[in-house]
């Protein structure tokens, strides 16, 4: 295979292959150094549809978005307003703009692994606040009058909800035009594997392995690496990392144009409560040691019984035709209890829509035995108790709507840890009930990272980096990915 020009060709084995690792990736070893070529000096590959102009492209996109966003913000307020007020304020529009890119709105994807609008809704929120306020300061002092309150309110409303949902579909556009970032991991053992998991189990970012390397000190042949493979995002994963190997790679991605991504050597010790700042150049860890305010619960527990109030009478109709399907199916009872753990391990009646046979408890020994299980935790994926119905009903995650009945009586929040069987509650170590420190909830983080794929160290992984870090933001944004997650239907079964 002829190589390009300025690149090293790729060593040759006896098979004529390059060698791959256990997952077919090709594995790359330190090469003679080659010239250091940036990235940016490359020509655009509009056919391979590669290099710097991705990113370009995408901030064109989202600037687009926000534009249009704009534009529909003051078609509101000429609604209000009239025409002289709307021409008025589209004059500010470049005003709109700067604010945007002072919140950082144009370059968050570029420097992260994975960026989704909920990221960034908080700088939208404050991006829409500032602008309509500037609007509104502006028209105050301009003819014909200034912006009423209820008017300021529906410009900004609709500003904000426009730039969102535009922003999301400019991404998902940019997506679908472009191929996914060219990445290498850099490292071995139980690290470097956790990154290639998680890169498995989350489809919320964009990019592929398509090296890996065990490790190098030495900038040069990492370029060389670098530059053969085309990669665009390098990710470290090493468990040995001083600052003399860290400036190394530092060095080789910036010569080269490439992201750089680091998983810390230190998982166990930072765990995930933390937060870096800095006391003039000394960097600080904080740990989050302190439980969520009560304002926060207040405000979470008045959510939960509003939205489970509402949803019980919205959705009755559809619970009434499901629980018949699930009745003309396979006879029995409609709905399924079974005593799971909540919050501080008291016990309560869990409801969902019955996806087994009757019998399904019965039958448990046919199929596993809980007590010789290795770890507490079992989801079959092909389960012979589960009926026809019940396989759509656990696909579409309609077999837990029951439990906003749950939620409402304060048994469960529409948000948290997975609910578990207190049988298997009962196998846990003490390290490993943290889940139990808040209500159990309808959708959490188990269900948006990976749900029956995860493995039980990956879900308490995840639930203990919820209840860690808890918020109302956080809360909005994984019942947001719950939607996207059901509908894909990945790891439902």
């Amino acid at each position: 295979m002829a190589s390009q020009p300025g690149t090293t060709p790729p060593p040759e084995s006896g098979s004529g292959r390059r060698p791959v690792d256990e997952r077919g990736l090709p594995v790359s070893s330190p090469a003679a150094p080659v010239p250091a070529v940036r990235h940016a000096t490359r020509p655009f590959s509009l056919r391979r549809r590669e290099g710097p102009w991705k990113d370009a492209l995408r901030r064109r996109l989202l600037a687009g978005a926000d534009l249009v966003a704009a534009l529909v913000a003051m078609a509101v307020l000429e609604l209000f307003q009239g025409a002289a007020s709307s021409l008025w304020a589209a004059a500010l529009l470049p005003a709109w703009f700067v604010i945007a890119k002072a919140q950082g709105l144009y370059d968050f994807d570029h420097a992260r692994l994975r960026h989704l609008t909920l990221d960034e809704f908080g700088a939208l929120f404050y991006w829409a606040t500032l602008s309509v306020a500037l609007t509104c300061l502006a028209l105050s002092i301009l003819p014909p009058e200034g912006l009423g309150g209820g008017a300021a309110l529906a410009v900004w409303a609709s500003a904000l909800t426009t730039a969102a949902l535009l922003r999301t579909g400019a991404r998902a556009l940019w997506r679908a035009l472009v191929e996914r970032e060219r990445g290498l991991l850099i490292g071995e053992g139980p690290l470097a594997e956790a990154v290639a998991r998680k890169l498995a189990l989350e489809g919320s970012h964009h990019l592929s392995l398509h090296a890996r390397l065990p490790d190098t000190h030495s900038a040069e042949a990492l370029g060389a690496v670098l530059e053969r493979e085309r990669i665009e995002r390098a990710i470290l994963a090493v468990s040995d990392l001083d600052e003399e190997h860290m400036a190394h790679i530092v060095s080789a991605c910036r010569a080269h144009g490439v992201k750089l991504s680091v998983a810390p050597p230190l998982r166990a010790m930072l765990g995930t409560a933390v937060a870096l700042n800095h006391l003039a150049d000394l960097p600080l860890i904080e740990f989050r040691t302190w439980d969520a305010s009560r304002s926060t619960l207040l405000i979470k527990r008045s959510l939960d019984v509003g939205a489970s109030a509402l949803g019980l009478v919205v959705l009755a109709p559809l619970l009434a035709a499901v629980a018949v399907a699930v009745r003309l199916d396979s006879g029995g009872p409609a709905l399924f209890r079974q005593r799971r753990a909540g919050r501080y391990g008291e016990p309560f009646t869990m409801l969902k829509f019955r996806t087994m046979v009757h019998d399904a408890e019965e039958r448990l020994g046919e199929v596993v035995v809980v007590e010789e299980l290795d770890e507490p935790m079992f989801k079959l994926r092909e389960d012979p108790r589960v009926t026809r119905i019940g396989r759509l009903l656990r696909r579409s995650s309609l077999d837990e709507l029951p439990q906003l009945w749950n939620v409402l009586r304060g048994e469960m929040s529409l948000v948290g840890p997975r609910p578990e069987w207190m049988r298997l509650i009962e196998r846990y170590e003490e390290a490993e009930l943290v889940g139990l420190e808040m209500r159990p909830g309808l959708t959490g983080p188990m269900q948006v990272h990976g749900r029956g794929e995860l493995t039980f160290t990956e879900r308490l992984a995840v639930e203990r980096e919820y209840v860690e870090n808890h918020s109302l933001r956080k809360d909005l944004k994984i019942l947001l990915r719950t939607l996207s997650v059901v509908v894909r239907g990945h790891g439902a079964f």
